[in-house]
């Protein structure tokens, strides 16, 4: 069986999912699962298609105490009592930087180049790069191809991509790049696939998880993104602020006395709807919580998603569709209700029935601002571009011989 690993890795979990390559193009999930708790309380987890358990395994903390040792556990189950051995692997990373646009087959190249951009996303970043290391070490012809946040969002215009800066700045990828993009590509397929008659408009998705952003897509492709040079800017997150005047950094450095460090420690971990309720920055404990400080957070949110769907309606100059995508997008019917009320504007009308049972169409039928419900899929993206660029490395490589 040919077979393809998706590694998505984070700070405390490492994600996976096998899918199955039938004929040349078509794929079949067979395995989800995780690490997590890693240095903690670590468990594997994993099932199959049918949603079905197949295995729930604890361990000691020692045991498997980062990404590496992670890795090594879920290989190890997955080749020996899975009996699954890879054609190639994918992983999400989330920064590509200024040169990467598109999927790419990694060497050590490529590695170190992608190091350099640590800095830029210093919560994902290296714990993506960190198992292809692993991988590379382990298993150095295995073929693995790293796919970008970042590289749908490449094609905007010079306009929407610069900052008010000096060029050389912008030359060395001081710029607009924009995140989620894996997200992003995938709705932007599936939209077609389910509604091929308004897929090609004007469209505004909103990923609404612990990390969260909005994209103007027109005609499949990314026009404008509420993320900027980091995963910084844009909407409020769980824990990070979103939009902010780069004055207040100024104020922490110098009238705070915080160091560089301190503050990105800050910005990252400390802020979002965890630093406005003084709680968490779980949507659903906060809905729970009679604190006016959680409402204060759940109400600044549900403001900016506003704010930016008028921002990103006048980039597109107009707006036909609007998507609800990642995990509270997708699972919560009272933040949707009240996202709606501020779409009313640009002609969303809600369909309350709709919305509470998760449909996919959630607007009434003569709204004309059609609003969706799509569950996104990052990993069979990342398995289709690295089923894609194996496929293409192939031809190439077949062409080469052949003009050898």
């Amino acid at each position: 069986m040919d077979a393809i690993l998706v590694v998505n890795a984070g700070s405390s979990s490492v994600k996976f999912r096998v899918f199955e390559v039938e004929g040349s193009r078509t794929l079949r999930q067979l395995i989800s699962g995780q690490v997590d708790g890693m240095g903690v309380h670590p468990k594997l987890k994993a099932s199959g298609a049918d949603d079905r358990k197949l295995v729930e395994r604890s361990y000691e903390a020692k045991e498997v105490p980062d990404v590496e040792t992670a890795m090594r556990t879920a290989g190890a189950w997955l080749r020996t009592e899975q009996n699954l051995h890879f054609m190639a692997i994918g992983h999400r990373v989330v920064h590509g930087g200024p040169h990467y646009d598109r999927p790419v087959l990694v060497n050590e190249s490529v590695v170190a180049d992608l190091e350099r951009y640590v800095s830029l996303a210093p919560l994902h970043q290296p714990n993506n790069l960190a198992p292809i290391r692993v991988l590379m070490d382990r298993f150095p012809d295995m073929p693995q191809v790293a796919c970008f946040d970042t590289a749908f969002h490449r094609g905007h215009s010079e306009v929407a991509e610069r900052y008010a800066i000096p060029d050389n700045l912008y030359v060395e990828g001081v710029r607009r790049y924009g995140f989620h993009g894996l997200s992003y590509e995938y709705v932007a397929e599936r939209l077609r696939e389910l509604i091929p008659e308004r897929a090609g408009g004007r469209t505004v998705v909103a990923h609404l998880g612990s990390g969260a952003s909005m994209c103007a897509i027109a005609d499949g492709r990314s026009v404008e993104s509420t993320m900027g040079f980091t995963a910084l800017d844009g909407l409020p997150m769980g824990t990070r602020p979103g939009q902010i005047d780069p004055g207040v950094v100024l104020y922490l450095l110098s009238e705070k006395r915080m160091s560089a460090a301190a503050v990105q420690d800050f910005l990252y971990k400390e802020c979002g709807l965890k630093g406005l309720s003084g709680i968490t920055n779980d949507v659903r404990d906060l809905m729970e919580s009679a604190a006016p400080s959680a409402a204060l957070a759940l109400d600044h949110f549900v403001y900016r998603i506003g704010l930016y769907a008028g921002y990103l309606a006048a980039a597109l100059g107009g707006i036909d569709n609007f998507v609800f995508t990642a995990g509270i997008g997708e699972r919560s019917v009272p933040l949707r209700t009240r996202i709606a009320e501020k779409l009313a504007w640009l002609g969303g009308d809600l369909d309350a029935d709709a919305n509470g049972k998760g449909d996919f169409c959630i607007s009434r039928p003569g709204s004309r601002l059609g609003i969706y419900v799509v569950p996104t899929n990052e990993e069979l993206m990342i398995a289709r571009h690295t089923l894609a660029t194996l496929s293409a490395g192939k031809i190439a490589g077949a062409a080469a011989k052949r003009t050898a």
